[in-house]
């Protein structure tokens, strides 16, 4: 019989994979925003939120913080990193005004997760003690990284258009987040496993947005196309 910690790290492993999967999903769209050369309608919230959930998550996941949890630390290592080359990919591409909010943002957040990793590790003394400090900050930045794309939702719905929020994010996230609730009701972390089972609720609302609005966004951009067409053919310039 598989033991319980093996268990929960089998599945801790497959966290892994399903989160770096998440934190590369958005690739292709800054693949377009690069050859673009503009971050057009979409929104630095779903990074910034990222950015500081995996910092706050390094933290927790150090031996001096909660021992036993190098899974956790590892994937939210990387996404850090891959979080701050979106950020730096966006601050490049967008207007002047929306770079000082997003560089006031990163500035905020890496200054306050400083501040947190200080205090606890100079005033708490037991890890329990630093596990329930540090784990409940993170807990709250995992609901800010799940609660970012709520934005994006309402655009969605105000548009009628998926454009803006692409499928491969919104599988991964719920995905991730399905992932990580099996992983902390295993070894019952609540710190885990309440931020993540929202996370899954939300991640199933963003699938279904696509599903209700992809054959109308569709239609939508074949009949801008048919219409483009028909100016040309007009002798007009194509918009």
């Amino acid at each position: 019989m598989v033991s319980k910690e093996a268990a929960r790290t089998a599945v801790g492993v497959v966290g892994n994979i399903i989160a770096l999967l998440l934190f590369l999903s958005p690739v292709p769209t800054f693949i377009q925003i690069c050859k673009k050369g503009s971050v057009e309608q979409y929104s630095p919230a779903p990074y910034l939120g990222t950015f500081v959930n995996c910092c706050l998550w390094v933290l927790y996941g150090l031996p001096m913080v909660h021992p036993h949890s190098f899974l956790v630390a590892s994937i939210n290592g990387a996404g850090t990193a891959i979080e701050l080359v979106y950020l730096l990919l966006f601050i490049r591409y967008c207007d002047r005004k929306k770079r000082l909010r997003v560089v006031l943002v990163m500035v905020v957040e890496i200054v306050v997760v400083g501040a947190v990793a200080f205090l606890v590790l100079t005033l708490a003394h037991t890890t329990k003690l630093r596990t329930t400090i540090v784990g409940s900050i993170a807990m709250l930045g995992n609901v800010i990284m799940y609660a970012t794309p709520l934005s994006v939702m309402k655009l969605v719905i105000m548009t009628k258009s998926v454009e803006y929020m692409p499928l491969p994010l919104s599988l991964a996230s719920f995905a991730n987040a399905v992932c990580w609730s099996i992983y902390a009701f295993i070894g019952f972390d609540p710190f885990i496993i309440a931020p993540n089972g929202l996370g899954a609720l939300l991640g199933l609302a963003q699938l279904i947005l696509y599903a209700t609005f992809y054959n109308k966004s569709k239609k939508q951009q074949m009949i801008e196309s048919e219409g483009k067409g028909e100016m040309g053919l007009n002798g007009n310039p194509k918009v």
